[in-house]
């Protein structure tokens, strides 16, 4: 399956060509052909509700306003008012004609000669706002939550730490995509802080555990896939219609007390070590928005299974970053920087296996698509793999080391794909470490 034909061959809102009415930086990650949309409020507006809106350039674009001024006319937005709730929701429900009909409608008016929005100054004053004047919110109420552990490269140095490099894959991955649900009353937007958590631990020379805070706690570069509009209960998602269930992306970290992981995991895998936090970037990335970026992912071998075999591109070239800013103040630094495409399981296939017992997807719901590591030492997306278990240890400018987070660090991804002359990016997601609370 070639993920571009998801999308019409030619998409006026991708055009390299196309700009915003108004200046939009070049190496802005929130281009015309980008479009995120978003949940947002005014920060001096105490009284109004959270309302959508989509990003461009330094600013946010209000469509609920847009909506007030009768802009958004075809049909399946004329009168629905979808724009004026508090997530992203109502309107992923809604499936993929409203999607491109919003898309269209939002695009026509930021660059179209002709739009209202360029030539109505009181329409722009009411609708175009300074990013910094807003705050964000969750863009989704995340029903149910979903992580896997697509990349080979995360797969095998995590599998040869534990098992050995004979054995450093199970016999079952190569076959399928790994997923455990997660936890989604704990994702959290980028900026909220994580409290390190506590848990059992097994101190080094002991057998038996303590309860204490995590003294391993590390982040997870990924990112994650907003489903919608999900399918009924009892009824697959084939794999060459799966990537009409993903409505957009977003950056995820799905922190890790890697201590408290590995003794709990043993037989049934994640739980405390993983269900204290989740921090999603507040920018969802719609899929059509991705759609020219698509890329080959890794040869796959042995050949998967007919309902999980997809032909063509079906991969993105997104570039990937994680920066750590140490607590000492020593300078940022740079602890990974991957792609995308390395994953070995593709989105569609996540999504065809996550159905194909005829579990159902909702529209809001979340897929994780496990830490994104690539071949190079530099590429790989977690501290554990980067430190390989703490025995190389990252060197500040200061001259400390770092093997895991400590109290005061802050941890921020960032990512994006870069065209000719823009870029569609997702923004940051960013989370600072807090000390333990323990209770007696």
């Amino acid at each position: 399956m070639n993920v571009s034909k998801s999308s019409p061959k030619v998409d006026p809102t991708t055009d390299p060509k196309l700009r915003a009415f108004f200046h939009v930086a070049e190496d802005s990650p929130f281009s015309v052909q980008n479009l995120p949309y978003g949940v947002f409020r005014k920060k001096e507006d105490t009284l109004r509700t959270a309302r959508i809106g989509v990003a461009i350039g330094d600013k946010v674009l209000d469509l609920a306003a847009l909506d007030a001024f009768g802009q958004f006319t075809g049909p399946n937005l004329k009168g629905k008012k979808v724009f004026s709730a508090q997530s992203l929701n109502a309107f992923i429900a809604m499936g993929r004609p409203a999607w491109r009909e919003a898309r269209l409608t939002i695009s026509a008016l930021l660059t179209s000669p002709d739009s209202e929005l360029r030539n109505d100054t009181f329409l722009q004053q009411r609708a175009l706002i300074d990013m910094t004047a807003c705050e964000m919110m969750l863009p989704v109420e995340v029903g149910d939550y979903t992580d896997f552990y697509a990349s080979r490269h995360h797969a095998t140095n995590v599998g040869t730490m534990l098992r050995g490099a004979e054995n450093a894959l199970n016999p079952n991955w190569l076959h399928l995509p790994v997923g455990y649900h997660g936890r989604s009353s704990s994702v959290v937007l980028s900026g909220a802080d994580i409290v390190r958590p506590c848990g059992q631990i097994v101190p080094p020379g002991s057998e038996t555990p303590i309860f204490a805070p995590s003294r391993s706690l590390d982040y997870e570069l990924e990112v994650g896939i907003v489903v919608g509009p999900g399918n009924a209960l009892g009824e697959p998602v084939p794999v060459e219609r799966a990537v009409g269930q993903v409505f957009g992306m977003v950056l995820l970290n799905d922190w890790s007390a890697r201590d408290i992981q590995k003794w709990e995991y043993q037989p049934l895998g994640p739980f405390l070590g993983k269900n204290f936090a989740t921090t999603i970037s507040p920018w969802v990335v719609p899929i059509d928005a991705l759609i020219p970026f698509c890329c080959a992912g890794p040869e796959q071998d042995p050949e998967p299974l007919p309902y999980l075999q997809t032909r063509g591109k079906a991969s993105f070239d997104i570039h990937l970053e994680a920066h750590l800013y140490p607590h000492d103040g020593s300078d940022a630094l740079l602890a990974c920087a991957t792609n995308y495409n390395h994953l070995y399981w593709n989105v569609a296939q996540m999504i065809a296996h996550h159905t194909s017992n005829g579990c159902n997807l909702r529209a809001g719901d979340l897929l994780g698509t496990g830490t994104v590591s690539g071949p190079e030492k530099e590429s790989r997306g977690c501290l554990l793999e980067r430190t390989w278990k703490g025995e190389e240890p990252l060197e500040l400018s200061s001259g400390a080391k770092r093997t895991y987070l400590e109290d005061g660090d802050l941890l921020t991804l960032t990512g994006w794909c870069q065209g000719e002359g823009y870029r569609v990016g997702f923004g940051e997601c960013a989370g600072r470490i807090l000390p333990a609370r323990i209770s007696h």
